[in-house]
């Protein structure tokens, strides 16, 4: 088949500042064109983003059905859809796929017809979550009725924000391009580097009001202001960080963790319930509304930010939902994580810049485009 060919500047966008990653002598080398695969296929939404941005978009010709960044690869075919359609509601969603893991089915289907026209030398999967791509088994599987034994299956699976820059590497390995990920991870990091130390020495935090210099005027003890230490690079703001809650589903709640945690912290807030580097958990809606926090972000995963909007309503039937702090004082933010957050890529800089702008008053915006969040509207 005929390779689609993406336009000019197909990378992913990885938001600004450079910085200088220096070289390992021992591991650098020349990048030897024949090595590089001419059949790639990404069958995660963050693999397509992070083979755009190594420069080998022309190369991809397999994606799932949820690649759609940058918006050209809608050209290339995709190998893999649900099972059944999705349905509205999160709560409606989440039986879905309780009901099909009962049954032993897989939540998506693979096109057999597709994956073995297009015979990709190398697949990008994933095996950390079962729900939201296809899991790694099923494509192996595939593969090995389908394909050459020679294809090469790299499963990604990061739970923090260095195991997802440990993909850019690995991904990059695997496409002979090392070099190539050595300097998209340097960008990455450089760029998240400065937009935390600015962030860090802002003292325009969302939500001081109340004479304390607190987010609610909820006055800290002195334990807590001791335990703030000045940022690397930079002066501790005045009084302290807003707390945050990060809900990642609705019904049934579950807070964000793996990467947010960290992206949180960066951002200047303190992050509640979710772990740093473990699976999403759980939670109780009392366990939630106890800690009455000073902002919450609400992106439930795989829904931008018009299912959002109408996912978030049904957290205002929460007992004791009204009176929480945040929603009282209108800092309820409603976030596309679909597009940011949820893909453990090139983009986290950019979902980075997005909780910089909800945290901190007056921080400007991208300027164009689609809105990436809004403010939750009050009442009914």
């Amino acid at each position: 088949m005929t390779e689609p060919h993406p336009p000019e500047d197909s990378g992913a966008s990885t938001g600004s500042g450079r910085v200088d990653a220096g070289e390992d002598d021992r591991t650098a080398r020349r990048e030897e064109p024949h090595r590089i695969p001419s059949r790639i296929a990404s069958l995660l939404p963050s693999a397509t983003e992070i083979v755009c941005a190594l420069g080998l978009g022309d190369r991809l010709v397999l994606r799932s059905h949820e690649c759609d960044h940058p918006e050209w690869v809608a050209r290339i075919p995709w190998a893999t859809e649900p099972r059944d359609e999705p349905p509205d509601s999160s709560v409606e969603i989440d039986q879905g796929i309780q009901r099909l893991i009962q049954e032993g089915l897989s939540i998506y289907l693979v096109h057999d017809h597709t994956l073995k026209r297009t015979a990709p030398q190398v697949i990008l999967t994933q095996d950390q979550c079962r729900v939201c791509a296809v899991p790694f088994e099923t494509i192996q599987e595939a593969v090995q009725r389908l394909l050459d034994e020679s294809t090469r299956i790299v499963s990604l699976s990061p739970n923090d924000l260095d195991s997802v820059l440990g993909d850019v590497l690995r991904v990059a390995e695997a496409l002979a391009v090392p070099e190539r990920g050595r300097a998209l991870v340097h960008q990455m990091r450089e760029a998240m580097s400065e937009i935390s130390a600015r962030a860090r020495r802002s003292t325009q935090w969302r939500g001081r009001t109340g004479g304390t210099g607190s987010p609610g005027g909820r006055r800290r003890s002195p334990a807590e202001e001791e335990g703030r230490a000045a940022p690397e690079g930079g002066s501790p703001a005045e009084g302290p960080r807003p707390r945050v809650l990060t809900i990642e589903w609705i019904e049934p709640l579950m807070v964000a963790g793996n990467w947010m945690p960290e992206l949180v912290e960066m951002a200047g807030g303190e992050n509640l319930l979710g772990v740093a580097g473990e699976h999403s958990p759980w939670v109780e809606w009392e366990d939630m509304k106890g800690l009455d926090p000073d902002l919450i972000l609400v992106m439930p995963c795989g829904f931008d930010l018009a299912r959002t909007r109408g996912a978030a309503e049904a957290l205002r039937d929460l007992p004791g939902w009204p009176g929480l702090r945040a929603v009282v004082e209108g800092r309820v933010a409603l976030i596309d994580g679909h597009q940011y957050f949820n893909r453990p890529g090139p983009r986290l800089v950019d979902s980075l810049e997005i909780l910089v702008e909800i945290f901190h008053e007056g921080w400007p915006g991208p300027g164009d485009g689609p809105p990436r969040w809004e403010w939750m509207q009050q009442g009914m």
